[in-house]
């Protein structure tokens, strides 16, 4: 049985890879937050890695408040780029194995076609940078890690779009959301899968290091990812009316388009991805408070 050390477990992915955890008995998984293991402290995460001897590490911690990290990058750069280095490096050290959770954010906005892994990189926010720079910090100490950006996550757990546009959508008469920005929702639970399966794979066959992209299969904008959140969670007496993103006061610039190709991902290991819809209508069903 091989040891697993999850990050950040109490966020949406976290949370979620504790749900699925238990399908993957050949695993001891160890979750942790940061009153667990403090992953900004790198003698704390050495001594965390050998006396637990684990195998694989999959990071699920960050600093995702886009606009706060504006007026925060010293946090921001902590959580996002020293921490990943640190789990690196002490991960090179230990034999042990990373999977780290990345985002389209390390990408201008500006292409036509969905990214692939090796298109060239131009964050511009601070928390894009931070990413990009976790990134880097991450595999020049650890050349053999694999690197997952993700894009629009959401899940039944903590904060996110879908349970913002669920909230507003109950309280008020109407709502404006963004209609030219356009990406791939992505359900948590479905990531937390993948996650999953590759380490699943790497335990049968060959770890696989290297930058993979993940998202739910499908495109949208936010305007229509809000329709749907309605229209499956049956509220129909609040208006969504389309704006542009230019009429939304945000601190940080937004990527305009966010699709992220997944045939490296897929072929690589076999995943199968469903549809955003389909995994929306999932996710809302199974919220407790429906």
């Amino acid at each position: 049985m091989k040891n697993v050390l999850i990050t950040g477990s109490n966020g949406q992915l976290g949370n979620e890879i504790r749900v699925l955890s238990d399908r993957f008995r050949s695993f001891r998984f160890f979750f942790t937050d940061i009153e667990e293991l403090d992953i900004c402290n790198l003698q704390a995460v050495r001594t965390f890695l050998s006396g637990n001897n684990i195998a694989y590490i999959v990071n699920c911690a960050a600093y995702t408040a886009v606009d706060k990290a504006e007026d925060d990058p010293e946090l921001c750069y902590k959580v996002n780029r020293d921490a990943p280095g640190n789990l690196g490096e002490a991960a090179e050290e230990y034999g042990a194995k990373v999977i780290h959770v990345s985002t389209d954010y390390v990408f201008d906005g500006t292409n036509y076609k969905p990214y692939v892994e090796t298109d060239p990189v131009c964050p511009v926010s601070v928390y894009g940078k931070s990413k990009l720079e976790g990134e880097r910090a991450l595999t020049t100490v650890c050349p053999e890690s694999m690197v997952i950006r993700t894009a629009w996550l959401y899940s039944g757990f903590g904060n996110n779009f879908m349970k913002t546009m669920l909230r507003l959508g109950k309280e008020r008469d109407s709502l404006n959301v963004v209609f030219d920005q356009v990406g791939t929702p992505t359900y948590a639970a479905d990531l937390a899968s993948c996650i999953l399966q590759i380490l699943d794979f790497s335990e049968k066959n060959t770890f696989k290091p290297g930058i993979y992209h993940y998202s739910n299969e499908g495109v949208c904008s936010w305007y229509d990812f809000t329709i749907s959140i309605h229209k499956s969670a049956g509220i129909t007496n609040c208006k969504v009316l389309p704006i542009e993103g230019t009429d939304y006061p945000a601190k940080a610039p937004r990527p305009h388009y966010s699709v992220l190709n997944k045939k490296k991902i897929k072929e690589t290991f076999g995943i199968s991805i469903p549809h955003w819809e389909e995994s929306l209508n999932t996710a809302i069903h199974g919220l407790p408070d429906r």
